[in-house]
């Protein structure tokens, strides 16, 4: 009898666009993911009658930024599902995105031609609390977008690096203080067009890393502002996910969060200014909590 993680792994493969076994890199997030239900399902059962197992979300924004990315430029809703430990301290979750209109433009390989295209995102993550104040995090990020309009096939599992829209990044977070947060990321093993191309035309994946340092710095009734700062590296190759060249700072900005009272509904807003130096890119985004 093949055990769960054996049958996780044969149902991944199946639904691989090549077919062939995922490499153990790719293999972090299911494995996480599985000791993370094991853990949860071996928890004693607390009486607690304000834990609620599973939660969602939802953001209406005018644009969606990533680490200093402009994802995608146009409206868009953000969603997420998770399911929450009794214990607080696992959780499992499945984050998408869409855009309403085509914001994004794609170059399709056949014509040449620039085609315009919804942004879609359906991105996996479970995360770990060891504290209050440390936490791991697994993300298998798939953002499809323009992916058949730019003339290829479809294959969400697939993690081929050359289709440019599956990676895998790990996660540590360390609040310093209740309002200082320090974030590291790693992606792994390449993915998603992060390689470089050598002499002999082989690809050499690079682990991009990614450290931010975010705190809040005034706070008053249901208002609040955030300074945050961060940069991307590789210790492997020049050119990283993020950047072009050797490692840069590449996200710098303010969070503006306030509460907003619409009767007896309370609408959080956030307003972020974002600055990439190495893309000498400055943008405005406002993001909406719906729930």
């Amino acid at each position: 009898m093949k055990s769960p993680l054996q049958k996780i792994k044969l149902n991944f493969e199946h639904f691989s666009n090549s077919g062939k076994k995922i490499d153990t890199f790719k293999m972090v997030l299911l494995a996480v993911l599985f000791v993370g239900f094991n853990t949860a399902n071996a928890q004693s059962d607390l009486d607690n009658n304000d834990y609620k197992v599973f939660s969602a979300g939802a953001h209406l924004k005018n644009m969606h930024l990533w680490h200093g990315f402009v994802v995608t430029p146009g409206p868009m809703l953000a969603t997420n599902l998770e399911y929450n430990s009794r214990n607080s301290k696992i959780t499992l979750g499945v984050w998408g995105g869409t855009s309403f209109g085509a914001s994004n433009d794609v170059t399709n390989k056949i014509t040449g031609e620039n085609v315009a295209a919804h942004y879609q995102e359906f991105s996996l993550y479970t995360k770990y609390r060891f504290s209050d104040k440390f936490f791991i995090e697994a993300v298998s990020h798939n953002n499809f977008t323009g992916v058949e309009e730019r003339g290829d096939v479809l294959h969400y599992w697939s993690y081929d690096k050359t289709q440019g829209y599956n990676f895998v990044d790990l996660n540590f977070g360390y609040n310093i203080t209740p309002n200082t947060l320090l974030y590291f990321a790693t992606i792994i093993n390449g993915g998603s067009g992060d390689y470089e191309v050598q002499t002999d035309g082989s690809l050499e994946n690079s682990w991009t890393h990614y450290f931010e340092v975010s705190s809040k710095v005034w706070e008053k009734g249901d208002s609040s502002l955030s300074l945050f700062a961060g940069g991307a590296w590789s210790f492997i190759t020049d050119k990283t996910f993020y950047t072009q060249g050797a490692g840069n700072l590449i996200n710098v900005g303010a969070t503006f969060n306030k509460d907003l009272k619409l009767g007896n509904y309370n609408l959080p807003v956030g307003v972020t200014a974002m600055w990439n130096p190495e893309q000498e890119k400055t943008v405005l985004q406002v993001d909406f909590t719906i729930f």
